[in-house]
């Protein structure tokens, strides 16, 4: 593999030309280390995507994967069935917060968000209110890259990329980051007024009965781990729900134990409408995602008509047998080893915030288990000096991820305190040896 040609594959968000003159090839991975095709260890400092929680490699997934594939290796959710998407559904809705019992399979998080938003839409119209047809995401943002996300996102270079076939009607909040308040530790005491944005300028813009729904990222992790202030997503909840506008949580990364519960929702104490999930459910393993629902809209959908299909939405690949046997084997890896605890959430938070000082660094920012550091941008070349810092820090065996000008941190819910010492420890040179 070593000799593989690079020509042929079109890599996804990546800087192609670099990659190929450079390429950095995984052959393997274990617990908390990928394996280079030159034999080299890598410490994954983000699991991988924000998604490998249970670590690499786990034996109960990897056997459950291959029992299943053995056993049934595909049969379509259209009309047909089989046992497993009902199970892990139920699995899923005793995890959620509480009245939110239905869950819709998909294959990615960027697949949920556009579920969602059918959702949110057909919804409102069998209510009798069909004007809802308005969406409302924020700043900075990321929904993932269909269509819908990238329209609801706020992250300007996928929003400049597609700017002339993006969906009208969606507005946006301003992200919840003052740069004037840094080095903070978890959630900022002030800002919640931020919200009210969404009752003083957005509602009195467009009408609260032509908005269906208001979507957010609890942490905008993939925008640079912004930490929203406390009491910010409460004062979202209280507005949406006083003008009848849904509210949907996209979790695909704060999901799955990654703030200390199954879900954001549960950490923050806000119950959303819908929560958009992925990535973590099956560790990475085989892709899966999908939308947990609040009863009263499922009840909605199913008590409209007599008969008939009822949402007229779905994939060829919703409630995979393997990607669900995947799922299940992770929330038990997740539940006998009591990984949303995360014993190591402060010690994480005390070795992000020791980055203070170190040169270039302009700011340290956590939640939970994870976190990022954000590095002044050299002058004309934004998100330059956070790649160099990617790149060596992949030279010297540890993997993080640039974001502009900052290093994200988002290791398996599995790292124990020599992990964390490696993973900040490396991280902590490279800064140094910066230019």
């Amino acid at each position: 593999m070593r000799d593989v040609d690079l020509r042929h594959y079109w890599m996804p968000f990546t800087d192609n030309r670099r990659f190929k003159a450079q390429p950095r090839l995984v052959a393997s991975a274990e617990g908390m280390y990928y394996t280079t095709v030159e034999g080299k260890k890598v410490l994954d400092g983000l699991a991988t995507l924000w998604c490998v929680n249970a670590g690499h490699g786990r034996t109960p997934i990897v056997e459950a994967i291959r029992r299943q594939a053995g056993e049934l290796d595909f049969a379509s959710s259209f009309g047909l069935g089989h046992p497993l998407p009902f199970a892990l559904a139920e699995r899923i809705a005793a995890l959620a917060p509480a009245g939110m019992g239905h869950v819709f399979f998909t294959n990615s998080g960027s697949e949920a968000i556009d579920t969602a938003m059918k959702m949110a839409v057909g919804y409102h119209r069998l209510r009798g209110e069909g004007t809802r047809t308005r969406f409302v995401g924020r700043e900075r943002s990321y929904h993932g890259v269909n269509i819908g996300g990238t329209s609801l996102g706020g992250v300007s270079a996928n929003r400049k990329a597609y700017s002339g076939i993006l969906m009208p009607g969606i507005d946006h909040l301003r992200h919840t980051h003052d740069p004037q308040r840094r080095f903070v530790r978890g959630c900022a005491e002030n800002g919640a007024q931020l919200a009210d944005e969404l009752e003083e300028r957005i509602i009195p813009l467009h009408d609260a009965s032509n908005i269906a729904a208001v979507v957010v990222d609890p942490v905008s992790a993939s925008g640079g781990v912004l930490v929203p202030p406390k009491g910010y997503l409460a004062r979202l909840r209280e507005i949406c729900s006083r003008h009848g506008i849904l509210l949907v949580f996209d979790e695909v990364i704060t999901g799955w134990g990654r703030l200390g519960a199954p879900f954001a929702a549960q950490h923050f104490g806000v119950v959303p409408d819908l929560i958009t999930f992925a990535k973590g459910i099956t560790s990475g393993a085989v892709p899966l995602g999908g939308v947990i629902v609040r009863n009263e809209i499922y009840d909605t959908f199913m008590g409209a008509q007599a008969a008939g299909m009822e949402f007229f939405h779905g994939y060829t690949y919703s409630g995979h047998p393997l990607a669900c046997a995947a799922a299940l084997a992770a929330l038990d890896l997740y539940a006998e080893e009591k990984l949303f605890d995360i014993p190591l959430a402060a010690a994480f938070e005390d070795a992000v915030h020791a980055l203070k000082g170190l040169p270039h660094v302009v700011d340290c920012r956590n939640l939970g288990f994870i976190g990022a550091v954000e590095l002044a941008a050299r002058p004309g070349a934004p998100g330059a000096r956070a790649y160099e810092a990617f790149e060596k820090c992949w030279e010297r065996g540890v993997f993080v991820r640039p974001i502009g000008d900052a290093l994200a941190f988002c290791p398996p819910l599995i790292a124990e305190k020599k992990h964390l010492e490696e993973l900040f420890g490396v991280t902590a040179e490279v800064l140094k040896s910066l230019s």
